[in-house]
């Protein structure tokens, strides 16, 4: 852990005191998880604090370039802030505006942790509340952002709830993209998925099907997960 605002790893520190959504499991499993081989040009879609963006610019190349795309002002700011403090400050950018308005050259890899709770759900916080609100980023919303912005040859490469997941592969289709890789995310070992780590391209794909354990039975974190993240995780 990093300081009180925020979250320090081994390269960058993330500040998130003025983001509605805290730097947490599922932005870091798609940081380290996304693919990025051959991938020269990325948008992270709802950015947040700039966390996903900054992993993949840890992992990515020096002629790779980032666009990070967040809607809420503050959020925006203090991704600016975590960007500039940042090694890889030259090759990101924080662009304050909702994804519909956003244009660019295609993308390579398209990468989004999206909102998810549906409408009528209580939120104490309605900053919160609109940062996890399917009504701000629906997935049609979503799906019609990638279809849009992904090069013919690239991927969207997402972390979503499973019961959100199975949505977007009943849609997806619609929009041109189909599933090429399934990885279903297991907190702990013994239980059942929660979440979907979910790989996308244009036209149909053989899906190979997977899952990440977080935590073994006995409670540390699994082999897989150590893997992964070993090269963020202070004291991994």
């Amino acid at each position: 852990m990093g300081r009180s605002n925020g979250f320090t790893f081994k390269q960058f520190h993330v500040a998130h005191d003025r983001c509605a959504m805290k730097v947490g499991t599922d932005g870091i499993l798609l940081g380290a998880w996304a693919p990025l081989t051959g991938v020269r040009r990325v948008l992270d879609i709802g950015t947040g604090s700039g966390l996903i963006a900054l992993m993949l610019a840890q992992r990515s190349t020096n002629d790779c370039q980032i666009d990070a795309v967040e809607l809420d002002k503050d959020a925006a700011g203090q991704a600016r802030e975590n960007v500039a403090a940042s090694p890889w400050a030259h090759r990101l950018t924080i662009v304050e505006a909702a994804i519909q308005d956003h244009r660019a050259v295609p993308y390579d890899l398209i990468v989004s942790n999206p909102p998810y709770f549906v409408a009528g759900q209580a939120f104490s916080d309605p900053a919160r509340a609109l940062a996890r609100h399917t009504g701000s980023l629906d997935p049609r919303a979503l799906l019609t952002a990638c279809q849009r912005l992904l090069a013919p040859s690239g991927r969207v490469a997402l972390v979503l709830p499973t019961a959100m997941a199975a949505e977007i592969l009943c849609i997806s289709e619609h929009f041109e993209l189909y599933a090429s890789c399934y990885t279903a995310v297991i907190t702990k070992e013994g239980k059942e998925a929660n979440r979907v780590l979910l790989l996308l391209h244009r036209g149909l794909n053989r899906c190979e099907r997977g899952e990440i354990v977080i935590h073994s039975a006995t409670g540390g974190y699994s082999d897989r997960y150590i893997q992964l993240t070993h090269p963020f995780y202070l004291k991994m």
